[in-house]
């Protein structure tokens, strides 16, 4: 319908009204655009800048009612399809906000504002690699629109494209010096890339600009953490809890700083502190759980360590078409899928409760990680897949959820072993390769790269004085990152290695297993090589860090999931 035609008076009336809109008096403005649509109700421009005026008073419904009814009268003004997304894009109704910010750019396509809020508006919708493109367009086509850079970098965050996430902040930073925000996201950024000194550094800067920038304190904090620098982390925790007094990240944070100076009881006070703030906050919650596990008080560790199925990154979390199994019902008679999450060194420690599963009654469908299978199927249960649609069950339960469904304590760990075995021939064909003679030592010194293994890895050269005993022989059970150490081993130190052929196939660990078998001693680092030894019950020595991962806890050189196990423990962190 086109725009109705209205009286010099009524034009006269809405300029003054626009003057005043447009000087901030939003109420004076307000008044005259309702007087003059009292008298012309279908007068566009009125309509359409009342409903902005409504929309800067947070009446979003109301904005866009009128926006589009204004819109009926005049459908040529793209700055009211934008106007009108905006109004839709608040009141989460993202598909119509969309449509509207491209019938906005149909009209006008270089219309910078409209894509950075179709950008924005695809992020909303989850649509990424859109929304990245969106951000784009609006950059080039505005060329100082440092925001659009800014939230580029955001989505780039979210999917984990690091790399290309920095480039964005930088370019947003280079545009406004000193915008906070883009030193903070930078300073994440740089974290995840493990750069973790320029980290603090964009924090620095972030910080310079904006002093009590809560967030900019606490994940300071994080980088420091994992600089171990753990006295300036308390510091950095501290002032954004000043700053922020219901911060519920920055306790959790703290929390993990505690739990790494061995202040555990500290370490819960904030966790619980956290979680006094944010109830449902599931990766404090988590965190609570590894300290109390690390203290040896497992049955309320069981407990919050469920949480780990809500944290933003859950490992191995997947949904059943049937019930969880919590150990409270009748599991004898029933079948039971039992699905592998976490680490291979994971699945090799809790195996041991699908047994139990059986003994109990019932039928077990065991899916481990795919690499296991050929070690796992020894088991007295069925391996399967967890993907397999075919599959009937009464119950799931993910493998790490056992210990607490059968309420385990450190009494009543399962720790008989051995629970797995090496196959009968590959301990032939590797006790032939090895021979009979000398005190052979299966050694492995380093685990994966990622950030799981951070402090956890020793030099091999670590090694050297064990290797010159008499009658020593070292053989490696390493694979992957840190073989190349054998290249350069100290003058006298030899150690054996095992060929291409070792562990070669798609299953993880069979040839480790018979080697196990065929060595009197393993000696490790904190890795799955650990567990294996430890689940084929041989004579065991694990080198650990300072505070090491829960499950070996503190003050203590054994092991009650590991009987045949000695523990090695670093007397100050780092020191090996």
């Amino acid at each position: 319908m086109p725009q109705k035609q209205v009286s010099k008076a009524i034009q006269l009336e809405f300029q003054r009204g626009l003057a005043f809109h447009q000087q901030g008096n939003l109420a004076q403005a307000k008044q005259i655009y309702e007087a003059i649509l009292t008298k012309e109700p279908k007068f566009f421009d009125p309509l359409h800048l009342l409903g902005v005026i409504y929309r800067s008073l947070g009446d979003n419904a109301k904005s866009e009612q009128l926006i589009a009814e204004a819109i009926k009268y005049n459908s040529k003004i793209p700055g009211a399809h934008f106007n009108r997304g905006n109004a839709l894009r608040d009141l989460a109704r993202y598909d119509e906000a969309l449509a509207c910010y491209d019938k906005a750019i149909a009209l006008k396509p270089d219309f910078a504002n409209a894509h950075f809020n179709r950008g924005n508006t695809l992020q909303d919708l989850k649509r990424f690699d859109d929304a990245i493109v969106s951000f784009a367009k609006a950059s080039s086509l505005k060329p100082d629109f440092a925001e659009a850079h800014f939230n580029k970098g955001n989505v780039l965050k979210t999917l984990k494209r690091f790399q290309e996430a920095l480039v964005s902040y930088e370019e947003a930073i280079a545009l406004i010096p000193a915008y906070a925000d883009a030193y903070t996201n930078r300073g994440i950024v740089l974290h995840e890339l493990d750069r973790f000194e320029d980290s603090v550094a964009s924090y620095d800067k972030a910080i310079a600009v904006k002093p009590d920038y809560a967030e900019a304190h606490s994940n300071r904090g994080l980088a420091l953490h994992e600089l171990r620098r753990f006295a300036d982390a308390l510091e950095s925790y501290n002032t954004a809890i000043a700053l922020k007094s219901d911060y519920a990240e920055a306790y959790s944070n703290r929390g993990l700083t505690l739990h790494e100076l061995t202040r555990f009881e500290d370490a819960l006070v904030n966790y619980d502190e956290a979680i006094r703030i944010h109830p449902h906050y599931a990766e404090a919650h988590r965190n609570k759980a590894h300290t109390l596990l690390t203290m040896g008080t497992l049955p309320s560790g069981w407990v919050e360590n469920e949480w780990r199925k809500l944290t933003r990154d859950p490992k191995g979390n997947r949904s059943f078409h049937r019930p969880l199994w919590t150990g409270a019902e009748t599991i004898s008679g029933k079948t039971i899928l039992v699905h592998w999450e976490q680490g291979l060194g994971d699945t090799i420690q809790f195996c041991r409760y699908v047994e139990l599963l059986s003994q109990a009654g019932a039928k077990v469908l065991f899916a481990p990680h795919r690499p296991l299978r050929g070690l796992m199927k020894q088991l007295n249960v069925e391996i399967v897949d967890e993907n397999d649609a075919s599959l009937e069950f009464d119950f799931h339960a993910p493998l790490m959820s056992l210990p607490l469904a059968f309420q385990t304590e450190l009494a009543t760990i399962p720790a008989s072993v051995p629970y797995l075995a090496a196959e009968s021939d590959r301990i032939h064909l590797w006790k032939s390769k090895l021979g009979s003679h000398g005190l052979k030592i299966g050694i492995c010194w380093q685990g994966s790269t990622g950030k799981v293994d951070v402090g956890r890895s020793f030099c091999v050269n670590e090694l050297h004085q064990i290797s010159m005993l008499a009658n020593v022989r070292l053989i490696s059970l390493h694979k992957g990152a840190g073989q190349e150490q054998l290249l350069g081993l100290p003058s006298g130190m030899r150690v054996e290695t095992l060929g291409d052929e070792f562990d070669a196939g798609p299953d993880a660990f069979l040839d480790t297993a018979a080697v196990m078998t065929a060595c009197d001693l393993i000696i490790t680092s904190d890795t799955a090589v650990a567990h294996l030894a430890g689940a084929l019950g041989r004579p065991t020595w694990v080198a650990l860090k300072h505070v090491p991962d829960w499950r070996w806890m503190m003050a203590r050189d054994d092991n009650p999931w590991y009987p045949t196990m000695k523990l090695f423990r670093q007397q100050s962190s780092g020191d090996w």
